[in-house]
């Protein structure tokens, strides 16, 4: 007998028992947030958890059941296991870029064309940092905010952590340093810019709002981690270290465990202590829309940690072959590595997040954008950083907070401008034109910037 796809003709029925279910929803997803707003996230569906559990728990007791024939049994697992491929590999339109990921790798063998190389693997390894996301907020479903709030902290950079650690690896810091610079700049700046922009066209007659509290809160937290990273700078080019060449280093280390734990507790504080000051504003955006807003449950939990370590396979294989390229591609493409770093590299990690706070913007759901950018500027800043650090101690490799003079001013002011344009708690189309703009000067800068030749690697 022929092993064809599955049909769903009315030839051949599968015994269910009564009320069991195996799709949980059939509407399309209209896609979340992948950093730093797992609480709105949380707050929107726990009330209908069970519902969606339900349908997979009652799957499984009817895959289990003795009334079954095996035939059936197995005929209904491989259902799932290609709805479940359908769902992570094929439906999403961003996946028609994962071809790119091989081709990377076969030009790698090829012709050893770094600048190609380069650009294939930055193509391949984007769609697989927006599933990454996505696996993670199905996995949270199941885990609580608590855990769910860990595992967004951890895997929602994941893209970011594993491309710095192959890099800690080639002793290649100023690339580590450099390209989550560079995240926290197209975050705050241009993904932020276009939200405010776009959100502003779209609602020209009418001024847009969000949680004040919660923006302020974000925007301590990023004070702190200018601070954590300057002071290291300063103490380096004021050649006032007690002991030379050591004393960056020691106070890098422990300012990175503080920074740790400032950002624990602040996961605490957001989602146990005072979940209601991030969940407030939210609730009267999402109220009147859950029904054609709301993510459904599209993964069991097996499935979604199987594919949490597929994707993070692939990406960790992608990311090794991108840093390898990089210094070959500086050269075929004739651009310095500060601005293949800053500027190029935060595009694999930030694709997903760019589309998802515009969207939001447009909505008018503008707690979920600021959730989306500047929550994961704080996670990459006080939790990507300093793990990186201490990663890198574990390594025995010398990664340290000194970003040097010219990225750590150009991250102190970013922080500023984005600081001052949030403090009213509202936003429009003009505020997103200027940060845009911020960025491009920004961008132009290190076009033309140069680390200079007695840098500390």
């Amino acid at each position: 007998m022929a092993m064809g796809p599955p049909d769903f003709d009315e030839e051949e029925e599968i015994p269910f028992r009564e009320g069991t279910s195996f799709i949980s929803s059939s509407s399309p997803r209209k896609g979340l947030p992948h950093h730093g707003s797992q609480n709105q996230v949380h707050h929107n569906h726990n009330h209908n958890h069970n519902s969606h559990a339900y349908s997979f728990e009652t799957t499984t007791a009817a895959v289990l059941s003795p009334d079954l024939p095996k035939s059936s049994v197995f005929r209904l697992l491989r259902i799932t296991r290609i709805r479940s491929l359908y769902v992570v590999l094929i439906k999403a339109k961003i996946n028609l870029l994962l071809p790119f990921g091989p081709l990377a790798i076969a030009l790698h063998y090829l012709t050893g064309k770094h600048g190609w190389v380069f650009f294939f693997s930055l193509l391949g390894i984007t769609p697989l940092a927006e599933r990454l996301g996505y696996v993670t907020e199905q996995l949270a479903f199941y885990t609580g905010p608590t855990v769910g709030g860990l595992l967004n902290a951890t895997f929602g950079n994941a893209t970011e952590m594993i491309i710095s650690i192959f890099a800690l690896k080639n002793d290649m810091i100023r690339v580590v340093q450099q390209s989550l610079l560079g995240s926290i700049l197209s975050n705050m700046l241009l993904v932020l810019g276009c939200a405010f922009f776009t959100g502003g066209i779209v609602h020209y007659k009418k001024v847009q709002v969000f949680n004040k509290a919660a923006a302020v809160v974000n925007s301590g937290l990023l004070l702190m981690a200018v601070m954590g990273i300057l002071f290291p700078a300063v103490l380096h080019f004021t050649h006032s270290e007690v002991h030379l060449g050591k004393s960056v280093l020691s106070l890098s280390r422990f300012s990175s465990c503080v920074m740790l734990i400032a950002y624990a507790s602040y996961l605490f504080f957001q989602l146990k202590s005072q979940p209601n000051l991030y969940s407030s504003v939210d609730e009267e955006g999402v109220s009147g829309e859950n029904s054609d807003e709301e993510e459904e449950l599209e993964l069991t939990q097996t499935e979604a940690i199987v594919w949490l370590a597929i994707l993070t396979a692939w990406v960790s294989l992608l990311s090794g072959y991108l840093v390898d390229a990089i210094e070959g591609a500086s050269e075929s493409l004739n651009m310095s590595m500060a601005f293949i770093s800053v500027i190029l590299l935060p595009i694999v990690g930030n694709a997903a997040e760019h589309a998802s706070a515009i969207m939001f913007a447009m909505k008018d759901k503008l707690d979920i954008t600021i959730g989306v950018a500047v929550g994961s500027s704080t996670q990459i800043s006080m939790f990507v950083i300093p793990f990186c650090v201490v990663v890198g101690w574990c390594m025995g490799k010398e990664m340290d907070l000194n970003f040097q003079l010219f990225e750590t001013a150009t991250l102190f002011i970013t922080v500023l401008v984005v600081a001052f344009m949030m403090q009213e708690g509202t936003s429009n189309y003009f505020k997103g034109l200027m940060l845009i703009l911020c960025y491009l000067i920004v961008a132009a800068s290190f076009f033309v910037h140069v680390d200079p030749k007695s840098g500390d690697d």
